[in-house]
């Protein structure tokens, strides 16, 4: 029997991708939401809306008491929980049940199974699957904690055992590591899931990170539609997903999928799932893969496994709950294509991806679409790497690019779509999660999927809060990240020092030398036709000298052409005051740039930096070097709170002797713990806050003489 009304148990930009499915399925929607989201576009989305309590997330969206409320008060008879938050609680699960509601999702034996961590480890060595080394069980204390990790050997991984989605993990590279991160890993455990339960395994040193999305339903069918490649991370936090992955063969994706099949059979697993695999990169046999965890819910890069197969996880997920067969085989799952996802957060790359909080400012991502959903039955799909498809390997190519075929020339073209739960003049708060959106891109090939990623990343504005645009685009444009040579350590290996910005070529300068030199053109013929003014009105200088980067150029425009220091460029694009951004083609070669006024010129954000930009008139240039620089002030006396979020500890006092690198205090942010240390050595000469403390961005919280 189909069922009638869904309400979602989460918000943000989850919330809305079920409410999209569920509308095209017929279903009637309920929305929950804490006082922080009141006005939140999945509220607004949904037929109904029920109020849960006030913004910290245990007192709204983890009280399972207030949620099967609003189900039996609004006639939902079937509850999906989005991820996060009770996705993966069995309690949540068998309370549905109990309820008479359908859980939108597994089994809740098949969640208190693989849900946790410990526990499904010991099961996947129980079925036969390859297991990281470690110690899965409980750990009494910081002292166990350091022999347990000795023994296995380091470098060491300490994860919290209800953990998911890069909290309550530490690293550990020695008995230092251990002892100022265990006792961390347990608070993050307990703060973010309500478990301070913690093991400790093997690290594979240059490892790959690939999972499996599984599929099943309540009559023992389970399929597996193919794997994800999640290696570009940070803080062992997902950034960039990709499907299918670059390093996986045929042979291999066979083995991995009937692996994760038959350890989802032993625990009756019915809905979506997926099973997570750590892969040795050095492996060439295929064979190198160990069973890392299984998350029991729907994963939040999930459309790229969609744009591949063309199936809604999200409709099969409701069809499965509704008690219906899944209506396709394994044999019907191939690849069509290639996807990637980035995630758009609230964090500021450019000051060690701190998190940001606050107004959206402005908000208007690029044009996008939907993924074309089809019958896997009736849609034939490229088969990566299948003999079908074009049998052995051709010079260069990574085993899962054989057999690939031309799909543009099939009329399937690239496109964009944004998967979001925020509005312009809506609120980043410090309650939640800190994405802002996932922009995911389709083509035919890698490279394509890749190039429609940095164009979309071009055109997607923000403003107010810090965001990871620029990063992102730097990623995609990375040459070890376009060859598919990465591996989980690929941020930290890439950007040892920080990010500052993705290089720009000569050429992309000179290009948007000339882009300024045509705005700044653009603005002093507007500005000449001011009313009131003296005099005859003044023709807009064709001659500019622009200084981007450091280096000045010389920009001669006149009515068929423009030349960047004599060199003639095509430049073709219209540009009007106040616009926000332009669309270039230079050379035949587009190009979106987003564009601000400066006092002396521009601020050209694209290719993943921003770049000041100076234009004056090239006869007012030469005077510009007797103008003098401000100096900006040393602040390195101070120890500034580097985000919003909360003092939870303060490891000085007044007086205090401190040294290079010794952490100072501990402040809480987005549900995790940052260690702030020192940057010189010196005394503490004052302190601003105290522990409990809600701190500002730039708040002084001690002084160092």
């Amino acid at each position: 029997m189909m069922l009638k009304k869904i309400l979602v148990a989460n918000r943000g930009e989850i919330a809305c991708r079920v409410f999209r499915t569920a509308k095209r399925m017929g279903l009637a929607t309920v929305a929950v939401y804490s006082d922080a989201d009141a006005r939140a576009p999945h509220v607004l989305m949904a037929d109904e809306a029920v109020r849960l309590g006030p913004a910290p997330a245990a007192e709204s969206y983890l009280k399972a008491d207030l949620i099967l409320a609003a189900a039996k008060a609004t006639g939902a008879d079937c509850i999906h929980p989005g991820y996060g938050f009770l996705s993966e609680r069995e309690s949540f699960a068998r309370a549905c049940a109990e309820a008479g509601i359908a859980f939108v999702g597994p089994p809740p034996a098949a969640i208190a199974a693989m849900g946790d961590k410990i526990e499904s480890k010991k099961l996947a060595k129980a079925a036969g699957v390859n297991v990281v080394p470690g110690f899965l069980g409980e750990i009494a204390d910081t002292e166990e904690a350091v022999t347990i990790a000795s023994g296995i050997g380091y470098p060491v991984m300490m994860k919290a055992s209800a953990g998911g989605g890069g909290k309550g993990m530490r690293l550990a590279y020695s008995e230092q590591d251990v002892r100022e991160g265990f006792e961390a890993t347990k608070r993050e455990g307990l703060a973010s899931f309500g478990d301070d339960r913690v093991f400790i395994e093997k690290f594979i040193e240059s490892p790959r990170h690939i999972e499996i999305q599984l599929l099943g339903d309540q009559h023992g069918n389970i399929l597996y539609l193919n794997e994800r490649e999640c290696s570009i991370q940070r803080r062992h936090q997902k950034v960039v997903e990709e499907a299918p992955s670059p390093f996986v063969t045929p042979k291999m994706r066979k083995a991995m999928g009937e692996q994760a099949v038959a350890l989802a059979r032993a625990v009756g697993y019915y809905s979506a799932g997926t099973v997570e695999l750590i892969v040795s990169g050095a492996d060439t046999t295929g064979e190198g893969f160990y069973f890392l965890e299984m998350n029991t819910r729907l994963q939040v890069e999930h459309p790229v496994t969609e744009a591949i197969t063309g199936i809604d996880l999200v409709e099969q997920m409701i069809r499965v709950a509704s008690g219906e067969a899944l209506a396709f085989t394994q044999a019907d799952i191939g690849i069509n294509g290639w996807a990637i996802e980035n995630r758009v957060y609230a964090e500021d790359p450019y000051r060690g991806f701190l998190p940001s909080t606050g107004r959206l400012v402005r908000y208007s991502p690029p044009e996008s679409e939907g993924t074309p959903y089809t019958d896997p039955q009736a849609s034939p799909q490229r088969k990566l790497g299948s003999q079908a498809a074009g049998g052995a390997l051709s010079n260069g190519e990574t085993p899962a690019f054989a057999g690939v075929t031309d799909m543009e020339e099939a009329g399937q073209q690239p496109y964009t779509r944004v998967d979001d739960g925020v509005r312009e003049g809506g609120e980043v708060s410090i309650f939640y999660d800190p994405m802002i959106a996932k922009l995911i891109t389709w083509a035919p090939t890698r490279e394509g999927a890749i190039d429609a990623q940095i164009a979309a990343l071009d055109a997607f504005e923000i403003e107010g809060p810090g965001n990871n645009i620029d990063f992102l685009s730097a990623l995609m444009q990375h040459p070890r990240f376009r060859s598919g040579t990465i591996t989980t350590g690929f941020i930290a290996e890439e950007y040892p020092d920080g990010f500052h910005g993705a290089p720009a070529s000569p050429d992309l300068l000179r290009s948007l030398a000339a882009i300024a030199a045509f705005a700044a053109t653009a603005e002093a013929d507007r500005a000449r036709r001011s009313d009131g003014q003296l005099g005859d009105r003044l023709q807009p200088p064709a001659d500019w000298t622009v200084r981007i980067d450091g280096v000045d150029h010389n920009i001669e425009l006149d009515e068929d052409e423009i030349s960047v220091d004599g060199v003639a460029l095509d430049l073709a694009m219209e540009y009007t005051p106040g616009d926000r951004v332009v669309e270039a083609e230079i050379d035949g070669e587009p190009l979106i740039v987003k564009i601000a006024r400066t006092r002396t010129g521009f601020k050209l954000t694209t290719r993943g930096a921003s770049h000041i930009v100076r234009t004056l008139p090239a006869h007012v240039a030469p005077y510009a070097r007797h103008l003098i620089e401000k100096v900006p002030p040393d602040l390195s006396r101070f120890l500034l709170c580097p985000m919003p979020g909360l003092l939870m500890r303060l490891d000085v006092a007044a007086g205090d002797t401190v040294v290079l690198g010794q952490p100072l205090a501990v402040v809480e942010a987005m549900k995790m713990e940052n260690i702030l240390r020192a940057e010189k050595a010196g005394i503490v000469k004052s302190v601003s806050a105290a522990p409990g403390d809600s701190l500002a961005v730039d708040a002084v919280i001690l002084e160092i003489d």
